[in-house]
């Protein structure tokens, strides 16, 4: 016979990063809330998905666990050095440039220099650390238990029934059980998947590795390196382990006949540079292997359930956007049931708002690392792979084509006031393409930012209709008014309000970085205020590109100009920031 618990208010599936976020916010903004999480395994347990992007850092810290996280002494990871593209050198991305990255003690405190950089953690460790914070906001955890059964009345759930034959009952359902998608499988929701970017990844972990790169007190970068049939990271996980992994297509794998191990041996004899990080290392485990498929869900949201982590979606790894998107959409899932509880916003525009938003960054991280795979002209036993993954998105490699390409889903998704789409701005994208389709060195041409082939620059806010879309801060989402044609969104905040409210002052090119530069606090330091005009910058850029600005070009006054050289995301030598100049010649 059944045994009826008692009713709890948000029952989530899964204990990993995606529910502990949920819970954690949840419990933050709302401690009256029970909320209930339902583990399958003991932790700590180990998990793959190891290297971050900086957007964690900022909800770690939204959550109250970052000092925890911190005081792990987790590799601080400052960007990665890769090899892929066209040509067969090492050049490195970097979130905060080295040269400026400050050496102090650690733990070190969330201010300055560290809003800018990421961890590398051992999922384990990191995952426990973020388990027991859930509890000590006052979630209940049960582990090792295994849900059997999701009961539902239509697109209604019920409740859960455990291995136990105990039934789970809640008001609210969170399915953040990553590939295993119990809520997602049990009611039906398709995947969607492109065929053609489907990829197996094997991995173990090693004692005794050497960094190969070290900056500072405990930061670092990842590495990956191409091989002509996939690619293999290196992350360091601590002052002497590493998680080694390879990634190849599963059509290739099934091809080659081989046991996982033994292809991933093949692969570090093959890749030197990683291999002689090894010399001295000793495996900790046997060889893991698990199918790697980029994957988003045809829906995240029900009536009384959401969607997700991995549960909701998957992008390839090589964009190291796996943690961003499971913390991120676990984010958007507290905020969203916080506002159906308060009961002042439309419960239809809240689900809706969180599917769409949600999706849409999902897609647009596959659409980044389809553009990615597509264009690694190193994978010369992948080239018909490659041009699969092209032909079935429509896409051709010429800079201008990419960029239209990968901009289509929009500058706004993550936040409303920053710019930025998949895991990268602007800038970062544009050095991407040109590092892929154009040089080959990553050096972003000037001209390819239409802002510098104007000097006037003018609101166009013809045909745009007044709206809101919604900025989520401290607990609620708070709707910001917005200009509308059609999907094409102009919200008034953050950036974007600057750039308008600047634009209303004045159209001229200097005087309009005068104006943002004034903006921009002089007790900031240099390297942040240099990123930060930069950012507003884009700003202006996604703007025009959307058609909110029009430019004209005076030839009685100078152009804007961007100094590209000084600083480069993507780099063979360590150089300077990025810097802003303006001509001195009208022309």
């Amino acid at each position: 016979m059944k045994d009826q618990s008692t009713q709890h208010d948000v029952v989530i599936l899964g204990g990993g990063p995606a529910g502990t976020t949920v819970a954690t916010l949840l419990l933050k903004y709302n401690p009256d809330l029970k909320v209930l999480i339902l583990e399958k395994e003991t932790f700590p347990r180990e998990h793959v998905g190891e290297s971050q992007l900086p957007v964690i850092s900022q909800i770690l810290d939204e959550m109250g666990v970052w000092d925890a996280v911190e005081k792990a002494d987790f590799p601080i990871k400052l960007g990665a050095s890769y090899t892929w593209g066209q040509d067969d050198e090492a050049w490195d991305f970097d979130f905060y440039p080295a040269e400026s990255f400050v050496d102090e003690p650690r733990p070190a405190s969330f201010t300055g220099q560290r809003k800018h950089t990421a961890f590398q953690v051992e999922r384990g460790r990191y995952d426990k650390i973020l388990l027991d914070h859930a509890i000590s906001m006052g979630a209940e955890v049960r582990q090792q238990q295994l849900v059997g059964e999701v009961l539902h009345e239509g697109d209604r759930i019920t409740g859960v029934v455990l291995d136990s034959g105990q039934t789970v009952t809640g008001r609210y359902y969170i399915d953040g059980t990553g590939h295993a998608g119990l809520i997602r499988r049990s009611l039906g929701v398709e995947m969607n998947a492109p065929t053609e970017l489907r990829n197996i990844a094997m991995w173990r972990y090693w004692d005794n590795a050497t960094w190969a790169v070290k900056i500072g007190i405990g930061g670092t970068r990842v590495q990956v390196r191409s091989l002509p049939w996939g690619w293999v990271w290196f992350i360091p996980l601590g002052p002497s382990r590493a998680s080694v992994g390879l990634v190849c297509p599963s059509q290739y794998y099934k091809e080659q006949g081989l046991e996982p191990a033994e292809l991933y041996d093949r692969a570090l004899t093959e890749q030197s540079e990683i291999a002689s990080l090894l010399d001295g290392a000793t495996p900790t485990e046997e060889v893991r292997s698990c199918k790697n498929w980029s994957q988003l869900a045809s829906r995240l949201v029900g009536e009384n359930w959401f969607l997700c982590g991995e549960a909701a979606g998957f992008a390839d790894p090589i964009l190291a956007a796996g943690l961003t998107l499971t913390h991120g959409s676990a984010r958007e899932v507290a905020y969203a049931i916080l506002e159906l509880e308060r009961g002042n916003l439309s419960a239809k525009w809240v689900k809706n708002r969180y599917d769409t938003n949600t999706r849409t960054s999902i897609q647009q991280h596959i659409r980044f690392a389809q553009f990615w795979y597509a264009a690694n002209g190193r994978f010369t036993d992948l080239q018909e792979y490659c041009s699969n993954i092209a032909d079935e998105a429509g896409l051709k490699l010429s800079p201008a084509q990419a960029w239209r390409w990968l901009a289509q889903g929009g500058f706004t998704t993550d936040d409303v006031a920053k710019v930025s789409f998949g895991a990268f701005d602007i800038g970062a994208s544009k050095k991407l393409i040109d590092k892929f389709t154009g040089d080959g060195d990553g050096d972003s041409a000037e001209d390819d930012y239409q802002i510098t082939k104007y000097n006037v620059y003018k609101l166009n806010l013809l045909g745009a209709k007044k709206d809101k879309v919604a900025k989520l801060i401290e607990g609620r989402i708070d709707p910001v008014p917005c200009y509308r044609r059609g999907p094409i969104v102009l919200p008034m905040a953050g950036s974007y309000k600057l750039i308008h409210d600047v634009l209303k002052k004045t159209a001229d090119a200097k005087e309009l970085v005068a104006l943002i530069q004034s903006s921009i606090s002089p007790e900031t330091e240099p390297t942040l205020q240099t990123t930060a005009l930069f950012s507003h910058l884009q700003a202006l850029e996604a703007m025009l590109n959307d058609g909110w600005v029009t430019g004209k070009y005076d030839k009685s006054k100078p152009r804007l100009r961007l100094d590209l050289s000084a600083n480069r995301l993507f780099r063979k030598s360590e150089q300077g920031q990025v810097a802003i100049k303006q001509s001195k010649n009208p022309d």
